[in-house]
């Protein structure tokens, strides 16, 4: 019995370790947007993990996301986008602006999407890793060089996805504490919550991409 005992006890400690080991720590929760965030080696910013549901199909996500010229309505702060290198239908360069308030600089940054599925379990990912220079830099604004972003897609249904969204960006130069804060923490929220709108647009309702398998 007392064998027992202390095996079950080690699964529980062993289970606590595993639910923890990524050192991911709840920081807002709301209409079933949970944001998370973690620290990283050798980096003052915190790595960003966004996890919600969709009502949609996961085709549909991938069009929003994919719609650069529009997604000025739904993301945080970004005051324009514009696409530089259309490569393939699920690959593509664009440049975005950040507006940051004053008396910060903004930011800007090239993105790198590419859109892969896997044919098995029908899970998509959309890489988006920043690039320097694919654009001249501008005056008074600072580039962002070093981001990292990722979204992963689970299909839980006809019309429903299980989306995770991490994130860690060195926006460079000197941020205050409370403006990293905010984006932290304030910029997914309100992202997720536009983003939801954006998804039941019009011009989204019935769009086919024809890359994706549902």
């Amino acid at each position: 019995m007392c064998y027992k005992l202390i095996l079950l006890l080690l699964l529980i400690v062993n289970t606590a370790f595993a639910q923890n080991d990524e050192g991911w720590v709840l920081k807002h929760s709301n209409d079933g947007v949970n944001i998370y965030t973690r620290k990283v080696p050798n980096s003052k910013i915190n790595a960003i993990k966004v996890e919600c549901h969709f009502d949609v199909p996961a085709s549909r996500l991938v069009a929003v996301l994919m719609d650069v010229k529009n997604s000025e309505d739904w993301l945080y702060h970004t005051s324009s986008n514009y696409i530089i290198k259309q490569v393939s239908p699920s690959e593509l360069y664009y440049y975005s602006m950040v507006e940051v308030p004053w008396p910060v600089s903004n930011r800007d940054f090239i993105a790198h999407i590419k859109v892969s599925q896997d044919a098995v379990t029908k899970v998509i990912t959309v890489d988006a890793p920043c690039i320097p220079d694919m654009v001249p830099r501008k005056a008074g604004v600072v580039r962002v060089a070093d981001s990292k972003g990722k979204w992963v897609l689970t299909p839980v249904g006809k019309d429903k996805v299980k989306v995770l969204y991490t994130l860690h960006a060195d926006p460079g130069g000197s941020i205050p504490a409370w403006l990293s804060n905010m984006f932290a923490t304030k910029g997914p929220t309100e992202s997720f919550q536009k983003l939801k709108l954006q998804l039941q647009k019009p011009a989204y309702k019935n769009v086919k991409v024809p890359y994706i398998a549902e």
